[in-house]
């Protein structure tokens, strides 16, 4: 009998270990192992590369080289700061993805930068559930920036709930800019 309890044990042990593996989730699924094998090839301002297609914006960055620091220049991917989200998700969007990697980027390449994720959300829902969707949002972001090399060292995460939200949202386009991150780097 003590054989059969045992055995029983460990299949109920064992059938626990895989219900709990299959439940994990990963934020990025595809998308990080592309960027990692692309990120050493590239050079300090790659992240910029999509404004140069824009126009003559970019003729005045060329010919000036980059002066003036990348997180404020307006011809930077790194001067937007905010990742938004879906209604009650705390996934990244795939939209957000190249923003999240250039700021990974940045915070890899400079070990003494750091940044606070300030997660929101929507009035709707209770304080509490809000505070707690707020966090689940910046760990997310968190979570992409350390996948793609930034140092957990160089990152805080706070969330501000409801309390950073528009005043009086009556419609769905007012609630989405709620649902947010805001990156902030230390100093600014």
């Amino acid at each position: 009998m003590n054989k059969t309890m045992l055995n029983k044990k460990l299949l109920s042990s064992l059938l626990l270990a895989m219900v709990l593996s299959a439940c994990k989730s990963t934020p990025m699924v595809d998308k990080p192992a592309a960027v990692d094998d692309k990120s050493p090839n590239t050079t300090a301002t790659a992240p910029a590369a999509p404004v140069a297609d824009s126009g003559a914006d970019t003729a005045g960055v060329k010919d000036g080289s980059v002066s003036g620091n990348p997180l404020t220049d307006p011809n930077n991917i790194l001067s937007k700061r905010t990742v938004y989200f879906d209604f009650d998700k705390d996934t990244v969007r795939e939209e957000f993805r190249p923003l999240v990697e250039a700021h990974a980027k940045y915070l890899a390449e400079h070990g003494s930068a750091k940044v606070i994720l300030q997660g929101n959300a929507d009035e709707r829902g209770t304080r509490e559930y809000n505070l707690s969707l707020g966090q689940r949002r910046s760990v997310s972001v968190k979570k992409s920036l350390n996948l793609l090399s930034a140092q957990d060292k160089q990152i805080e995460t706070v969330s501000y709930g409801e309390e950073k939200a528009t005043a009086n949202c009556k419609d769905e386009a007012c609630h989405q800019l709620n649902r947010r991150v805001d990156i902030v780097y230390e100093g600014e």
